[in-house]
């Protein structure tokens, strides 16, 4: 053990029963007999997974039973990335593989803010897939083509997304808390066939109505040769859309249309600085086997459980979440609130469903120990096994809050990875300790290290978090990139050959992880993603607005504030202005993206090159020396810099004495 690893305390140990019936022990016990290895713990494993990263894979779609069409000529054809080519020549459906197992088994528990609740069985989300599969056929649907929706969390949008894998093609979805600009920015990169679309929400004990949204939406897409409505809060169905029950109207049993191993499933979107948001393609099976990996290995889930993350259809994690299905679990969608009528509600839907994964963020935690719940106290979580949270690091604050309040027996899985892989690739397993305030592993086939600015591997020192070899979730292109310039910039421009994940990371000597905040500048609040260039666009389109600069404070510590810095034409007015953007931020963006302060500066730090100084304010606002995160000589004006210094740290600290 390096003299710099500092060890923490174990918070939770696995006890070995339990380590004994885990799925990924009996995996390791697969691949020795395979391989002949001795695999006797988790590192053992990980190494054996990140040597050949090829045989890794194979061996897990042997082992999950993986259901080819036709099978591939082998596991992995070329290790170049980005580009790698992974089971070429194999076919396969992914909602082939969501939808198998026995009609009768639980496959979904619904629940909405209001108590309403559906228990659905396997069986009838067959027959409730084949019904929309016959229906989006219908209006034009065929392998390759987009179906996009704006839709909650709810068994609409689980329907809608297998419905459309079934038939090869690809979904995308977006959370009707979005604003129109931010939804049309997405939607209109990938010229949808079919548009799905609520006419509201119910968030908060309070309803929405996006009908303006989906009008907007509709006259932005002329390509579409079908809209469907979903009257959540009873609105009549605008001319020319048909509704729910007239596209599910007919009762068809679900078929499969077999698709390459590289086809698309589905387009995420993430954002950085520039442009718009990146439309990533991910393939259907780089997601099959990654999520049997996760959910089936890391997380451990499998018939029997009842898995739960607390998510939009705009994060990464719903897409986990309806993961879940492909290794038998139950998962648990809810839509509203997770503060209503009060912060004791998803401990309520633990306590119910006898939840046994149970999946939220670091500010929820944050936002629970603040509030000094005790939910072991008032509630039966005995059935909860695992706490997962992402979307920022969870501090150690949050673990012991957990361990104290909520279980001394319960895993803490804190994990982070993101949308750009739609996975986690550090995390936890069921075989590895948890430490205080730490993330236990590497996620096997995640080549993870931490690199310095000369690109050498760092032990127990913050670097950047980069991937030495290629996983079958990566991208395999961003929509209409057609010479692949935008994927290469985005993840490769700095390390050739090497994933740059944006992320500064420690490893420690004993194979955990910390995540030390995010490299770049992209704004993560409430775990909805957003490139500060989407932010900019809708900021500067105010006429008082000369230039701006959002800085996220959030850090390891929970979930900060929101600060928009800006250059005010000389006849403006802060205090008439100030509400004029934070109202524009909440309809056209989204309300989680609403600034927390409006600072009026005489200028915004730029470099040499022009591009703004995000993330080196970030870090001195944090606390880090002016000197050590940016070059004054690499600055445009390095005395406007100290004037705007001047009122940003003014700012913060008359916040923090209020």
């Amino acid at each position: 053990m390096s003299p710099a690893d500092v060890v923490p305390e174990v918070l939770w140990q696995p006890r070995p029963d339990r380590i004994a019936r885990a799925r990924i022990t009996d995996f390791a016990q697969f691949v020795a007999a395979r391989t002949g290895l001795n695999l006797p713990d988790y590192q053992a494993l990980w190494e054996y997974s990140t040597a050949d990263v090829g045989e890794f894979w194979s061996a897990l779609a042997e082992y999950f039973g993986v259901r080819w069409h036709s099978r591939p000529q082998r596991a992995l054809a070329s290790e170049v990335m980005p580009g790698a080519d992974w089971f070429p020549g194999g076919s396969l459906n992914y909602a082939e593989h969501a939808l198998a197992g026995p009609d009768g088994e639980l496959a979904v528990i619904n629940v909405q803010e209001d108590g309403t609740e559906e228990l659905i069985a396997l069986g009838d989300l067959r027959g409730r897939v084949g019904a929309a599969q016959v229906g989006l056929r219908r209006l034009g649907v065929s392998a390759g083509d987009r179906v996009v929706a704006l839709a909650p969390n709810g068994i609409h949008a689980l329907v809608g997304f297998l419905a459309t894998s079934a038939l090869g093609a690809v979904w995308s979805s977006c959370s009707p808390d979005f604003g129109p600009g931010s939804v049309i920015d997405r939607f209109t990169q990938i010229s949808p066939t079919v548009l799905i679309a609520v006419d509201g929400y119910r968030y908060g004990g309070k309803t929405f109505d996006v009908g303006a949204t989906v009008s907007k939406l509709r006259a932005a897409l002329p390509g579409l040769s079908g809209t469907v409505h979903i009257p959540v809060l009873g609105s009549p169905t605008p001319e020319g859309m048909k509704t729910w029950d007239e596209l599910t109207g007919d009762s068809v049993e679900a078929t499969f249309t077999p698709v390459p191993f590289s086809a698309p499933l589905w387009v995420l979107y993430s954002s950085g600085t520039t442009g718009l948001p990146k439309p990533i393609v991910q393939s259907a099976g780089g997601i099959l086997l990654e999520t049997l990996k996760t959910a089936g290995l890391q997380a451990d889930l499998g018939p029997g459980d009842r898995f739960f993350w607390y998510t939009t259809t705009g994060w990464m994690m719903w897409n986990y979440l309806v993961g879940g299905l492909l290794v038998g679990a139950t998962i648990v969608l809810f839509d509203g609130s997770p503060g209503y009528p009060d912060l004791m509600t998803l401990w309520r839907l633990v306590e119910r469903h006898r939840i046994s994964y149970f999946g939220t963020s670091a500010p929820f935690v944050a936002s629970c120990r603040k509030a000094e719940l005790t939910p072991a106290v008032t509630l039966d979580l005995t059935s909860l096994r695992t706490i997962g949270s992402t979307g920022s690091p969870l501090g150690t604050d949050g673990f012991r809050w957990i361990h104290d309040a909520v279980g001394s027996g319960i895993q803490i899985a804190s994990v982070s990875g993101g949308t750009d892989l739609c996975t986690a690739v550090v995390g936890a397993a069921p075989n590895v300790p948890v430490w205080m305030g730490e993330i236990s592993c590497r996620a096997l086939g995640a080549r993870v290290e931490a690199y310095s600015p000369g690109g050498d591997p760092l032990i127990n020192e913050v670097g950047e978090l980069v991937i030495t070899a290629p996983m079958p979730s990566m991208p395999v292109f961003f929509w209409g990139d057609d010479d692949g310039t935008r994927l290469h910039d985005a993840y490769f421009a700095d390390y050739p050959g090497i994933w740059r994940h944006g992320d500064w990371i420690r490893i420690t000597s004993r194979g955990s992880c910390v995540i030390e905040g995010r490299s770049d500048a992209t704004l993560n609040r409430g775990g909805v993603r957003m490139g500060t260039s989407e932010f900019y666009r809708v900021v500067e389109s105010v006429p008082e607005v000369v230039d701006s600069m959002v800085v996220d404070t959030s850090s390891s510590a929970g979930e900060g504030d929101l600060l928009l810095f800006v250059v005010l034409d000389p006849a403006a007015d802060l205090g008439e202005v100030t509400p004029k953007l934070r109202a524009l931020v909440r309809s056209e963006l989204s309300p989680r993206h609403v600034p927390g302060a409006v600072i009026d500066v005489p200028v915004v730090p730029r470099t040499l090159n022009g591009k703004k100084c995000e993330v080196p304010v970030k870090r001195i606002l944090a606390g880090a020396a002016v000197e050590t995160v940016v070059s004054r000589d690499a600055l445009a004006d390095p005395a406007g810099f100290d004037s705007f210094l001047e009122a940003a740290r003014s700012t913060v600290l008359a916040a923090e004495r209020r």
